[in-house]
Protein backbone atom coordinates (compact mmCIF):
# COMPACT_ATOMS: atom_id res chain seq x y z
CA UNK A 1 0.00 0.00 0.00
CA UNK A 2 1.55 3.29 -1.11
CA UNK A 3 0.90 6.36 1.01
CA UNK A 4 2.39 9.82 1.10
CA UNK A 5 4.62 10.16 4.17
CA UNK A 6 5.53 13.81 4.96
CA UNK A 7 9.10 14.87 5.62
CA UNK A 8 10.11 14.30 9.22
CA UNK A 9 10.36 17.29 11.54
CA UNK A 10 13.47 16.58 13.60
CA UNK A 11 12.20 18.85 16.37
CA UNK A 12 9.65 16.28 17.51
CA UNK A 13 11.20 12.94 16.41
CA UNK A 14 14.38 11.74 18.06
CA UNK A 15 16.33 8.52 17.49
CA UNK A 16 18.92 7.34 20.01
CA UNK A 17 21.14 4.27 20.04
CA UNK A 18 22.66 2.09 22.70
CA UNK A 19 26.03 0.46 22.23
CA UNK A 20 24.81 -2.70 20.47
CA UNK A 21 24.52 -1.27 16.96
CA UNK A 22 25.04 2.49 16.66
CA UNK A 23 26.05 2.09 13.00
CA UNK A 24 22.58 0.82 12.04
CA UNK A 25 20.94 3.68 13.98
CA UNK A 26 23.09 6.19 12.09
CA UNK A 27 22.18 4.57 8.78
CA UNK A 28 18.47 4.81 9.65
CA UNK A 29 18.85 8.47 10.61
CA UNK A 30 20.67 9.21 7.34
CA UNK A 31 17.81 7.58 5.43
CA UNK A 32 15.13 9.52 7.33
CA UNK A 33 17.10 12.76 7.17
CA UNK A 34 17.59 13.60 10.84
CA UNK A 35 20.69 13.56 13.08
CA UNK A 36 21.25 10.71 15.51
CA UNK A 37 20.35 11.83 19.02
CA UNK A 38 23.14 12.80 21.39
CA UNK A 39 23.32 10.57 24.45
CA UNK A 40 25.92 9.09 26.77
CA UNK A 41 25.61 5.33 27.33
CA UNK A 42 28.58 3.97 29.24
CA UNK A 43 29.56 1.66 32.08
CA UNK A 44 31.04 2.43 35.47
CA UNK A 45 34.10 0.40 36.52
CA UNK A 46 31.87 -2.05 38.41
CA UNK A 47 29.78 -2.72 35.27
CA UNK A 48 26.75 -0.57 36.10
CA UNK A 49 25.27 1.30 33.14
CA UNK A 50 24.98 5.10 33.07
CA UNK A 51 22.72 6.94 30.60
CA UNK A 52 22.21 10.63 29.95
CA UNK A 53 20.33 12.29 27.10
CA UNK A 54 22.00 15.53 26.02
CA UNK A 55 19.11 16.59 23.75
CA UNK A 56 15.84 17.85 25.15
CA UNK A 57 13.15 15.23 24.49
CA UNK A 58 10.21 16.70 26.41
CA UNK A 59 7.04 15.78 24.53
CA UNK A 60 9.01 14.20 21.65
CA UNK A 61 8.43 10.94 19.80
CA UNK A 62 11.52 8.99 20.93
CA UNK A 63 12.88 5.84 19.27
CA UNK A 64 15.62 3.91 21.08
CA UNK A 65 17.48 1.36 18.96
CA UNK A 66 19.19 -1.58 20.60
CA UNK A 67 19.61 -5.20 19.48
CA UNK A 68 19.90 -7.75 22.26
CA UNK A 69 22.71 -9.82 20.82
CA UNK A 70 25.99 -10.67 22.57
CA UNK A 71 26.43 -9.46 25.28
CA UNK A 72 22.66 -9.92 25.57
CA UNK A 73 22.22 -9.05 29.25
CA UNK A 74 24.34 -5.91 29.00
CA UNK A 75 22.44 -4.74 25.92
CA UNK A 76 19.06 -5.39 27.55
CA UNK A 77 20.03 -3.41 30.66
CA UNK A 78 21.23 -0.51 28.48
CA UNK A 79 17.89 -0.52 26.66
CA UNK A 80 15.86 -0.64 29.87
CA UNK A 81 17.84 2.18 31.44
CA UNK A 82 17.59 4.32 28.31
CA UNK A 83 13.81 3.83 28.27
CA UNK A 84 13.59 4.77 31.94
CA UNK A 85 15.73 7.87 31.37
CA UNK A 86 13.53 8.93 28.43
CA UNK A 87 10.36 8.43 30.49
CA UNK A 88 11.77 10.54 33.33
CA UNK A 89 12.77 13.21 30.80
CA UNK A 90 9.09 13.53 29.80
CA UNK A 91 9.29 11.98 26.34
CA UNK A 92 5.89 12.04 24.66
CA UNK A 93 6.12 8.46 23.36
CA UNK A 94 8.89 5.88 23.62
CA UNK A 95 9.37 3.14 21.03
CA UNK A 96 11.91 0.40 21.68
CA UNK A 97 13.44 -0.48 18.32
CA UNK A 98 14.85 -4.00 18.69
CA UNK A 99 16.01 -5.35 15.31
CA UNK A 100 17.07 -8.61 17.00
CA UNK A 101 15.07 -9.71 20.06
CA UNK A 102 17.52 -12.25 21.43
CA UNK A 103 15.54 -13.89 24.21
CA UNK A 104 12.80 -14.83 21.74
CA UNK A 105 14.09 -18.42 21.64
CA UNK A 106 13.05 -18.92 25.27
CA UNK A 107 9.37 -18.54 24.47
CA UNK A 108 7.76 -21.58 26.12
CA UNK A 109 7.99 -23.91 29.10
CA UNK A 110 9.10 -27.05 27.26
CA UNK A 111 10.56 -28.83 30.30
CA UNK A 112 10.18 -28.66 34.04
CA UNK A 113 11.48 -25.76 36.15
CA UNK A 114 12.52 -23.45 33.30
CA UNK A 115 11.55 -19.78 32.73
CA UNK A 116 9.77 -18.15 29.80
CA UNK A 117 12.42 -15.49 29.45
CA UNK A 118 11.01 -13.78 26.38
CA UNK A 119 7.89 -12.97 28.42
CA UNK A 120 10.04 -11.71 31.30
CA UNK A 121 11.93 -9.35 28.97
CA UNK A 122 8.61 -8.13 27.54
CA UNK A 123 7.41 -7.33 31.07
CA UNK A 124 10.65 -5.47 31.82
CA UNK A 125 10.36 -3.32 28.71
CA UNK A 126 6.80 -2.34 29.57
CA UNK A 127 7.71 -1.68 33.21
CA UNK A 128 10.63 0.53 32.14
CA UNK A 129 8.23 2.75 30.20
CA UNK A 130 8.19 1.61 26.56
CA UNK A 131 4.95 2.57 24.79
CA UNK A 132 5.48 0.32 21.77
CA UNK A 133 8.01 -2.08 20.26
CA UNK A 134 9.38 -2.26 16.72
CA UNK A 135 11.19 -5.49 15.88
CA UNK A 136 11.90 -7.91 13.03
CA UNK A 137 11.43 -11.65 12.49
CA UNK A 138 10.70 -12.83 16.02
CA UNK A 139 11.58 -16.47 16.60
CA UNK A 140 7.88 -17.12 17.22
CA UNK A 141 5.08 -14.75 16.21
CA UNK A 142 3.14 -15.34 19.43
CA UNK A 143 5.85 -13.43 21.33
CA UNK A 144 4.13 -10.24 20.18
CA UNK A 145 1.26 -11.31 22.44
CA UNK A 146 3.58 -11.31 25.46
CA UNK A 147 3.47 -7.50 25.38
CA UNK A 148 0.63 -5.36 26.73
CA UNK A 149 1.67 -2.60 24.32
CA UNK A 150 1.58 -2.44 20.50
CA UNK A 151 4.24 -4.46 18.66
CA UNK A 152 5.14 -3.81 15.02
CA UNK A 153 6.71 -6.96 13.55
CA UNK A 154 8.73 -6.38 10.37
CA UNK A 155 9.76 -9.10 7.90
CA UNK A 156 13.28 -9.42 6.50
CA UNK A 157 11.86 -11.46 3.62
CA UNK A 158 11.21 -8.33 1.59
CA UNK A 159 14.83 -7.22 1.96
CA UNK A 160 15.99 -10.66 0.85
CA UNK A 161 13.50 -10.68 -2.04
CA UNK A 162 15.13 -7.67 -3.71
CA UNK A 163 18.50 -9.41 -3.56
CA UNK A 164 17.28 -12.85 -4.62
CA UNK A 165 15.44 -11.52 -7.67
CA UNK A 166 18.83 -10.62 -9.11
CA UNK A 167 19.42 -14.40 -9.44
CA UNK A 168 17.87 -17.07 -11.65
CA UNK A 169 14.95 -18.47 -9.62
CA UNK A 170 13.65 -20.93 -12.22
CA UNK A 171 15.34 -23.94 -10.58
CA UNK A 172 15.01 -22.91 -6.92
CA UNK A 173 13.39 -24.78 -4.04
CA UNK A 174 12.77 -22.97 -0.74
CA UNK A 175 13.54 -25.28 2.18
CA UNK A 176 12.82 -24.89 5.88
CA UNK A 177 15.57 -26.56 7.96
CA UNK A 178 13.00 -27.56 10.60
CA UNK A 179 9.27 -27.95 11.07
CA UNK A 180 8.97 -24.70 13.05
CA UNK A 181 10.17 -22.62 10.12
CA UNK A 182 7.57 -23.76 7.62
CA UNK A 183 5.46 -20.61 7.90
CA UNK A 184 8.49 -18.41 7.21
CA UNK A 185 9.46 -20.63 4.26
CA UNK A 186 5.93 -20.28 2.89
CA UNK A 187 6.38 -16.49 2.87
CA UNK A 188 9.39 -16.86 0.57
CA UNK A 189 7.46 -19.28 -1.64
CA UNK A 190 4.68 -16.71 -2.06
CA UNK A 191 7.16 -13.89 -2.72
CA UNK A 192 9.35 -15.76 -5.20
CA UNK A 193 6.96 -18.33 -6.69
CA UNK A 194 9.26 -21.29 -5.96
CA UNK A 195 8.74 -24.86 -4.79
CA UNK A 196 8.71 -25.70 -1.06
CA UNK A 197 10.67 -28.32 0.87
CA UNK A 198 11.33 -29.37 4.46
CA UNK A 199 14.15 -30.96 6.43
CA UNK A 200 13.07 -32.83 9.54
CA UNK A 201 15.70 -32.66 12.29
CA UNK A 202 16.37 -33.96 15.78
CA UNK A 203 18.15 -31.72 18.26
CA UNK A 204 20.95 -33.56 20.05
CA UNK A 205 22.08 -30.64 22.21
CA UNK A 206 22.39 -26.86 22.35
CA UNK A 207 24.79 -26.76 19.38
CA UNK A 208 24.23 -30.12 17.65
CA UNK A 209 21.36 -31.35 15.47
CA UNK A 210 20.75 -34.33 13.22
CA UNK A 211 18.85 -34.01 9.94
CA UNK A 212 16.95 -37.24 9.34
CA UNK A 213 14.43 -36.72 6.51
CA UNK A 214 13.74 -34.51 3.50
CA UNK A 215 10.35 -33.67 2.01
CA UNK A 216 10.09 -31.97 -1.38
CA UNK A 217 11.64 -31.81 -4.85
CA UNK A 218 15.40 -31.47 -4.26
CA UNK A 219 17.35 -33.56 -6.78
CA UNK A 220 19.09 -31.45 -9.40
CA UNK A 221 17.73 -28.18 -7.98
CA UNK A 222 19.23 -25.16 -6.28
CA UNK A 223 18.13 -24.74 -2.68
CA UNK A 224 17.54 -21.73 -0.45
CA UNK A 225 17.41 -22.59 3.25
CA UNK A 226 15.46 -19.95 5.19
CA UNK A 227 15.65 -19.41 8.95
CA UNK A 228 15.20 -16.59 11.43
CA UNK A 229 18.48 -17.07 13.31
CA UNK A 230 21.74 -18.98 13.23
CA UNK A 231 24.27 -19.00 16.02
CA UNK A 232 26.16 -22.29 15.95
CA UNK A 233 25.27 -23.00 12.28
CA UNK A 234 24.45 -26.58 13.32
CA UNK A 235 20.94 -26.58 11.84
CA UNK A 236 22.09 -25.08 8.52
CA UNK A 237 25.05 -27.45 8.11
CA UNK A 238 23.02 -30.55 9.02
CA UNK A 239 20.27 -29.54 6.58
CA UNK A 240 22.77 -28.74 3.82
CA UNK A 241 24.49 -32.10 4.23
CA UNK A 242 21.31 -34.14 3.83
CA UNK A 243 20.13 -31.93 0.96
CA UNK A 244 23.44 -32.42 -0.85
CA UNK A 245 23.12 -36.19 -0.34
CA UNK A 246 19.67 -36.00 -1.99
CA UNK A 247 21.09 -34.35 -5.11
CA UNK A 248 20.82 -30.62 -4.39
CA UNK A 249 23.11 -28.42 -6.49
CA UNK A 250 23.88 -24.92 -5.16
CA UNK A 251 22.81 -24.42 -1.52
CA UNK A 252 22.29 -20.92 -0.12
CA UNK A 253 20.84 -19.80 3.22
CA UNK A 254 18.82 -16.67 4.00
CA UNK A 255 18.98 -16.00 7.73
CA UNK A 256 17.36 -12.91 9.25
CA UNK A 257 19.72 -12.66 12.22
CA UNK A 258 23.29 -13.87 11.75
CA UNK A 259 24.47 -14.03 15.35
CA UNK A 260 27.23 -16.51 14.56
CA UNK A 261 29.46 -17.49 17.47
CA UNK A 262 33.08 -18.61 17.25
CA UNK A 263 31.79 -22.19 17.25
CA UNK A 264 29.50 -21.33 14.34
CA UNK A 265 32.29 -19.83 12.25
CA UNK A 266 34.45 -22.86 13.03
CA UNK A 267 31.70 -25.20 11.83
CA UNK A 268 31.34 -23.20 8.60
CA UNK A 269 35.09 -23.38 8.10
CA UNK A 270 35.32 -27.11 8.83
CA UNK A 271 32.30 -28.05 6.69
CA UNK A 272 32.21 -25.67 3.68
CA UNK A 273 29.04 -27.11 2.17
CA UNK A 274 27.03 -23.88 1.94
CA UNK A 275 27.72 -21.71 -1.11
CA UNK A 276 26.42 -18.47 0.44
CA UNK A 277 24.76 -17.13 3.57
CA UNK A 278 22.60 -14.03 3.17
CA UNK A 279 21.79 -12.18 6.37
CA UNK A 280 20.95 -8.67 7.59
CA UNK A 281 22.67 -6.06 9.71
CA UNK A 282 20.14 -6.50 12.54
CA UNK A 283 23.30 -7.34 14.50
CA UNK A 284 26.95 -6.60 13.79
CA UNK A 285 28.16 -9.36 11.46
CA UNK A 286 31.96 -9.46 11.11
CA UNK A 287 33.04 -12.71 9.41
CA UNK A 288 36.64 -13.78 10.03
CA UNK A 289 39.12 -13.72 7.16
CA UNK A 290 39.54 -16.85 5.11
CA UNK A 291 36.01 -18.14 5.65
CA UNK A 292 35.18 -20.49 2.73
CA UNK A 293 31.50 -19.51 2.81
CA UNK A 294 30.47 -16.16 1.32
CA UNK A 295 28.46 -14.12 3.85
CA UNK A 296 26.46 -11.29 2.30
CA UNK A 297 25.04 -8.74 4.76
CA UNK A 298 22.02 -6.75 3.55
CA UNK A 299 20.95 -3.48 5.17
CA UNK A 300 17.58 -3.15 6.89
CA UNK A 301 17.95 0.62 7.39
CA UNK A 302 15.33 1.49 4.75
CA UNK A 303 12.86 -1.04 6.17
CA UNK A 304 13.17 0.32 9.70
CA UNK A 305 13.38 3.91 8.49
CA UNK A 306 10.06 3.58 6.65
CA UNK A 307 8.48 1.90 9.69
CA UNK A 308 9.67 4.64 12.03
CA UNK A 309 8.26 7.32 9.74
CA UNK A 310 4.91 5.52 9.57
CA UNK A 311 4.76 5.11 13.35
CA UNK A 312 5.68 8.77 13.85
CA UNK A 313 2.88 9.96 11.57
CA UNK A 314 0.41 7.32 12.84
CA UNK A 315 0.16 5.54 9.50
CA UNK A 316 -0.25 1.80 9.09
CA UNK A 317 2.99 -0.16 9.42
CA UNK A 318 1.34 -3.26 7.98
CA UNK A 319 1.05 -1.27 4.76
CA UNK A 320 4.76 -1.99 4.26
CA UNK A 321 3.89 -5.62 3.56
CA UNK A 322 2.29 -7.15 0.51
CA UNK A 323 2.49 -10.70 1.88
CA UNK A 324 -0.66 -12.63 2.67
CA UNK A 325 -0.83 -15.31 5.30
CA UNK A 326 1.92 -14.07 7.59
Amino acid sequence: MSINIPDVNQRDLKIFAGNSHAALAQEICDYIGIPLGNATVESFPDGETFVQFHDSIRGDDVFILQSTDNPANQNIMELLIMIDAARRASAGRITAVIPFYGYARQDRKDKGRVPITSKLVANLLVAAGANRVLTMDLHAQQIAGFFDIPVDHLLAAQVFERYLRQHDLSNLTIVSPDVGGMKMADVYVKLLGCKLGLVYKRRLGAENVEAVHVIGDIEGRNVLLVDDITESAGTLIAAAEILKSRGAKKIMAAVSHGVLSDAGYKRLRDKPILDEIITTNSTKVIPPEGLPVKINVLSIAHLFGDAIKRIHFNHSVSGLFQIKGF
